[in-house]
């Protein structure tokens, strides 16, 4: 067993009133994947931030190949071999490839002025490392690429610095089934390199397929070290000490599911074609397909914002045409954004003025001109508590909450149109295993209180957990419709347009 390339000693950080870390331990070896996982609070971004120079630790020790180091500044860790892939991408959007992958250390030619021709031919032979680098041309603008491909540029960039480590917290989040699948076998190239990768995820289904060791957070320390993959449920015992089984509220029962909330018949736009689709109250229906199948499309046309141009809707046994959002909102559907930070959110607004933002939310509750503002305020804190939102106060900026408690905080504004439909697009996409669990158990919830819950998500165990029904898209079209349970392969199956046992949706 070779030795390690990065080791952390009795690493301890606290910040003021919050000990973020405690005595924690860990490394990672050359050629070695190693999975850190824990919930949002853990330690894992603090710990992240201590291996590549944001903050200083308390006390312990980081060091290099065995040489004990201490970096005062990211561009110092860098430098010295260690990449940090962060959610939020680096790059500059109006730059080409080439420039993001060489910015700031440019080659020069006569006169000293920047070498084009050569930091594309070096660009090239970055990108030709990697499967699918090859598609990627040096002089694309890279805010012209789709967000896989730009993950691929941000990994490239950190080949570039000739990185021994490199770090990727949540590499996924934003990426389809497809291109996860491209992810993995650039993380199997980086192996064969040599490279040491430090990989954060919430999906267990990363871990076992990419993991050669996993270490667990919990409140700061170090909950679990496995040195080989063990099965998802331990994984999940040591990070919040429950069962898998225990994330999805048991489906509904035949006596729970209602009468139909939405009806779509012959639904077509542009992207979509001959949509049938009926959501009850009381169920929750999962809609599955790999990018491009339309599923966000026939979101968006539900909710005014790209209607259908042909075909007709009922919503709550009334026929009704959407050719807005506020349509939409007025006759009580209500949607959670994939992208919760640029699409659902203030994040410079504190909680409670995120969840009072729908226009005209507060119409159906309080329809008295009578009413106070601080009985606005009232009704709003209620809502909030309900959703069980962890805060400081109500008046933090709700950039500063974890995503699960973000995620509940749009919630808390539908709730107050009393919703008949709720759309949810990616409701656990970046949030830790036991807000998802939260998530899950509150769509439940709303379900039994009346309403019909459409769920479009990319994380396959996720809609086989959480569904009652699912239908399965493909081309615009919906392909076919399983009873709850369904495996894997029956979904990529149909959603692939292979024979997998699902029944055509009529």
């Amino acid at each position: 067993m070779t030795d390690p390339v990065i080791e952390m000693k009795g690493i301890t950080k606290t910040f003021p009133g919050v000990k973020a870390l405690s005595d924690v331990s860990f490394d990672v070896r050359a050629g070695e994947v190693e999975a850190l996982v824990g919930e949002n609070g853990a330690g894992k971004s603090t710990l992240i931030k201590i291996l590549s120079g944001v903050y200083h630790a308390d006390a312990g020790e980081v060091r290099l190949s065995g040489t004990p180091v201490h970096f005062v500044h990211p561009v110092e860790s860098l430098r010295a071999g260690i990449a940090v892939i962060y959610q939020e991408f680096s790059l500059l959007p109006e730059r080409t490839v080439a420039q993001n992958l060489f910015l700031g250390r440019e080659p020069r030619g006569r006169f000293g002025l920047i070498d084009e021709a050569k930091m594309r031919r070096e660009t090239r032979k970055v990108l030709d490392l990697f499967a699918t680098g090859g598609r990627i041309d040096p002089d694309r603008t890279v805010g012209t690429l789709d967000v896989a491909t730009q993950q691929m540029v941000e990994i490239a960039k950190a080949v570039s610095y000739d990185a021994r480590v490199i770090v990727m917290d949540e590499p996924t989040a934003a990426l389809n089934e497809a291109e996860c699948e491209e992810l993995f076998a650039t993380v199997d190239r980086l192996r064969e390199r040599g490279v040491a990768v430090i990989y954060i995820t919430h999906r267990m289904r990363e871990i076992t397929r990419l993991a050669d060791r996993v270490t667990v957070l919990k409140d700061g320390e170090v909950a679990a070290r496995f040195d080989t993959v063990p099965a998802p449920d331990a994984i999940v015992h040591a990070m919040v000490g429950r069962d898998i089984e225990d994330f999805y509220a048991p489906p509904a029962t035949e006596a729970e599911i209602g009468a139909p909330v939405l009806t779509v018949s012959g639904g077509s736009n542009a992207v979509l074609h001959d949509i049938d689709l009926t959501v009850r109250a009381g169920e929750i229906v999962g809609l599955a397909g790999i990018q491009g199948a339309g599923r966000v499309a026939l979101a968006l046309a539900l909710f005014g914002q790209e209607p259908f141009e042909r075909g007709e809707v009922t919503l709550a046994g009334k026929r009704v045409a959407f050719r807005s959002p506020r349509e939409a909102i007025e006759a009580g559907v209500g949607l959670l954004p994939g992208d919760r930070k640029s699409e659902g959110l203030v994040l410079m607004q504190s909680v409670r003025d995120n969840a009072m933002l729908t226009p005209r939310a507060f119409a159906p509750l309080w329809s008295s001109h009578k009413r106070t503002r601080q009985a606005d305020l009232d009704g709003i804190d209620d809502l909030l508590d309900r959703m069980e939102i962890r805060a400081a106060s109500y008046d933090q900026d709700i950039r500063a909450l974890s995503g699960g408690n973000q995620q509940k905080a749009i919630v808390a504004r539908w709730l107050s149109m009393r919703p008949k439909l709720l759309i949810f697009i990616e409701p656990t996409r970046g949030i830790d295993v036991n807000a998802k669990a939260g998530i899950y158990h509150l769509m439940r919830e709303l379900a039994r209180g009346g309403a019909g819950i459409l769920m479009i998500s990319s994380d396959l165990p996720e809609v086989i957990g959480a569904a009652d029904r699912i239908l399965v898209m493909q081309e615009g079209r919906i392909a076919a419709e399983f009873a709850h349970g369904p495996s894997e392969q029956e979904i990529m199956h149909a959603a692939t347009g292979e024979t997998g046992g699902g029944e055509r949706a009529a």
